[in-house]
């Protein structure tokens, strides 16, 4: 299928959603570039799903503006937006076929010679051996396929896709992610996709930008806002973190050097403006080694625990590693040697590249966009 029609840059200027005393979204200002891939990353209401809505015309901002190109869409009814939505539940309807579903806007429109573009929108989504079957007969993967074909072939400018993903199981999911990727290549229209779904955003979007609280926290690609968060709500709702409060007590070369408890952390000076002071160091488990004491040959930065738990988990083995200082440490060990494993009670050091560390603000909280019931337990 030949790429859609030129689509235009989506603005949010100082978008606001107020019910009664709670504000959802607060005064949110983007750009999503025309042509990308754009996620909406957040917890359980932190204002994503209105955002999508009030694009879509199904909220009204309590203030700001949404502009498509130079024009105003805020004023328009929902019918009248170069937009179309793709929500969970698919909304197919379950008395057409899936040609018939797919062909629904262009008849509404009184579009005539339809064939040929329905046809190529079947082929686009590989559902044309489909054609003449009824959503009950589909999948829950094929089934969105039809949802976004529905949506596509009206040619909007931006399609708006809530959690589409969020009934499907894990593998048909993954497989969702790459095949939803491939289809807006083709296309070239803008998608922006909301999710509380780390994996889904990171594996999809050209751009994140990670809510919290009605505002962004972040945004950026998927490899920048991982490796470098700017906010432990970040560093935490993003994957997971090993976070760790110290005192900056030198400069060695390019690195702050960091006493965490007795040990000396080290993290590129490049990634903070903090000189001086207090400062929360940060490394994902992923990045850390775990090694038997006195292992040489070693990165700079090490902290020697003992494990306190260990889980298989096929890829890897997860391990908690207990500090001197009694702080529960994760870390994430390739199986390279199923033989070659850590257990409880083993004494072991953790170590890590100092390039792989990140630097936070002391203010901020080190539990932010953990699960409540991970923060308690």
């Amino acid at each position: 299928m030949p790429k859609n029609h030129t689509v235009q840059d989506l603005y949010l200027k100082n978008l606001t959603k107020r019910y009664d005393d709670f504000t959802a979204v607060n005064d949110l200002t983007l750009t999503i570039p025309a042509g990308s891939f754009f996620a909406l990353l957040g917890p359980s209401g932190c204002g994503k799903t209105t955002t999508l809505r009030m694009v879509a015309g199904l909220e009204e901002p309590t203030s700001g503006e949404i502009l498509i190109g130079e024009e105003n869409i805020v004023p328009l009814p929902p019918y009248k937006r170069p937009v179309n939505t793709v929500f969970q539940s698919y909304a197919l309807f379950p008395h057409l076929t899936i040609y018939e579903n797919v062909a629904f806007g262009l008849r509404r429109r009184g579009i005539k010679d339809i064939d040929k573009t329905v046809k190529d929108m079947l082929a686009l989504v590989e559902l044309t051996p489909m054609a003449e079957r009824k959503p009950t007969q589909l999948s829950g993967g094929q089934q969105q396929r039809v949802a976004v074909a529905r949506a596509l072939i009206n040619k909007p400018d931006v399609l708006l896709l809530d959690e589409p993903l969020g009934a499907l199981d894990l593998k048909l999911r993954r497989q969702m992610q790459l095949e939803l990727k491939w289809i807006q290549k083709d296309v070239g229209t803008t998608f922006v996709h909301v999710t509380h779904d780390q994996e889904e955003a990171m594996t999809m979007a050209d751009t994140v930008a990670v809510m919290n609280e009605g505002r962004i926290e972040q945004m950026g690609s998927p490899v920048e806002i991982y490796e470098n968060p700017k906010t432990t709500f970040v560093a935490n709702f993003l994957g997971q973190s090993n976070l760790f409060s110290g005192t900056v007590k030198g400069i060695d070369g390019e690195l702050l050097a960091v006493d965490v408890n007795g040990v000396t952390l080290y993290v590129p000076k490049s990634k903070t403006n903090i000189t001086s002071g207090k400062i929360v160091v940060g490394v994902r488990p992923e990045k850390i080694k775990v090694v038997d004491i006195d292992t040489p040959g070693l990165p700079k930065n090490q902290i020697i625990g003992k494990i306190s738990d260990n889980a298989f988990v096929g890829v890897s083995t997860q391990y908690v590693v207990e500090s001197p200082w009694g702080q529960e440490l994760s870390a994430f060990e390739q199986n390279v040697d199923p033989n070659d494993l850590g257990y409880k009670g083993n004494e072991v050091v953790l170590a890590w590249e100092p390039r792989n560390s990140f630097a936070l603000d002391p203010d901020e909280d080190l539990t932010a966009g953990i699960e409540p019931e991970l923060v308690s337990n």
